[in-house]
């Protein structure tokens, strides 16, 4: 007989922690705290590698992001921040997108396994965005190029793929003068 008690207070003592449990779950909802949503709000990034030159140079139209195919050494190289993308392009080769030209300093413990600096480096991308960014690129002569490089939240190496039209020079005259009109409104809030 006390077994069966002993059962009760059991099943008692669940169901109040159940109860419990619920309470503080909808405590946690209302402050805030806790929330699955809170979490994902502010996904973290850890930047590599960022193509300055590309919003003077270009015109970008689109974006997206895309993962990377790296080895071993290149991702530590990666997190050392040893990335250039100052004359990296994105080619179409065979119903692929590679990063070429972008320059990934060698891994300094890596020894007898590490990589060329500048080879090749395939771009993961869902087919139906590579349809649209391959054939815009290939009918109205755009350009694809890099414009950033970071590392996710979970650790994975992520390129912001741009689709972009070249400037002409007068429109790079007025990127100057927009920008030096935007500094001295900026000096002109800091000193009144």
């Amino acid at each position: 007989m006390p077994a069966m008690s002993k059962s009760k207070t059991r099943s008692h003592k669940t169901t109040l922690t159940a109860a419990g449990r619920k309470e503080a779950d909808t405590k946690a909802k209302k402050s805030g705290k806790g929330s699955k949503s809170a979490k994902s709000a502010a996904p973290s990034t850890t930047p590599v590698a960022e193509n300055r030159k590309a919003k003077f140079r270009y015109e970008i139209l689109d974006s997206i992001e895309c993962g990377m195919m790296l080895t071993g050494s290149e991702v530590k190289s990666m997190r050392e921040g040893k990335l250039s993308l100052d004359e990296a392009h994105i080619r179409v080769t065979s119903g692929e997108l590679w990063l070429v030209g972008a320059d990934l300093a060698q891994y300094s413990n890596a020894g007898l396994w590490n990589h060329d600096p500048r080879r090749p480096r395939k771009l993961l991308v869902h087919q139906k965005e590579f349809n649209k960014f391959a054939g815009l690129a290939f009918e109205r002569g755009l350009t694809l190029i890099p414009l950033r490089v970071y590392f996710n939240d979970r650790g994975i190496a992520k390129c912001v793929m741009g689709l972009v039209k070249g400037k002409k020079l007068h429109d790079k005259r007025e990127t100057i003068k927009k920008r030096d009109a935007d500094r001295g409104l900026q000096r002109a809030i800091r000193r009144g």
